[in-house]
């Protein structure tokens, strides 16, 4: 179970997240949905320990980010809107090269690139190079990287950006292979997509965490005038 408490974070004077708090339970993918600049990307790298949040708590399984950053960091996979993978060498090299950086031990690296390339329909692509590999492939190769070591925690940052419809599709079926092991949080512009691929939606919207629960109720409050009490939650 990965628990979000009360997370605040400002840049400067300017508040990005206020007062963040929800849980993703074993085998669920939420997905996070808001407008530029609503907090997603903040909100995913304080969820992969990238930023310190002002004030608030994440635990992932009883590990507190905050107290054992080390603990919680070797739960989580992590793929950032901007991830880059070496073009210079194959995929199977690369995702060894990776595995090795992570600190698996030499012994289950083998068996680690092989689960993740054939999880990521990336089998036949073992001995390309990854510079000859299409958008969408290469972000198969990003995503095998993040789950390579079987993650208990998957968190993806717009991760259907730029994909064409087929792959989105593939990309939708390794999501829910993977939610067999990993909790996921993934962020996007994509409503309709990613409705089909999570189990539940979260909204944000001026730094503060609204619900709905599916793609309609998502335009519905991205495009509300929040009332003085402000918006909760939205049935779609």
């Amino acid at each position: 179970m990965l628990e979000v408490k009360h997370i605040s974070f400002s840049w400067g004077r300017a508040p990005l997240l206020d007062d963040v708090s929800f849980t993703v339970a074993p085998g669920e993918t939420v997905a996070l949905a808001g407008a530029n600049g609503a907090g997603k990307t903040t909100l995913l790298r304080i969820l992969a320990g990238v930023c310190v949040p002002a004030s608030g708590t994440v635990v992932g399984d009883a590990v507190d980010m905050l107290r054992t950053p080390l603990r919680y960091r070797r739960l989580l996979g992590y793929l950032p809107e901007s991830a880059a993978v070496e073009p210079g060498m194959t995929v199977k090299d690369y995702l060894k090269y990776r595995a090795n950086l992570k600190g698996e031990v030499p012994k289950k690296i083998r068996h680690r690139v092989l689960e993740a390339m054939d999880l990521c329909g990336l089998s036949a692509r073992a001995d390309a190079r990854v510079d000859a590999l299409s958008q969408g492939l290469r972000k198969r190769v990003a995503l095998a990287d993040a789950i390579l070591l079987r993650p208990r925690f998957l968190f993806l940052d717009d991760l259907l950006a730029g994909l064409d419809a087929g792959t989105r599709l593939s990309v939708g079926r390794i999501l829910r292979s993977v939610s067999s092991f990993a909790a996921i949080v993934v962020s996007g512009h994509e409503l309709d997509e990613l409705q089909e691929l999570s189990t539940k939606f979260l909204v944000l919207k001026d730094g503060r965490l609204l619900g709905a629960k599916t793609a309609a109720g998502v335009r519905t409050l991205l495009t509300a005038v929040p009332s003085r009490k402000g918006v909760t939650e939205a049935d779609g």
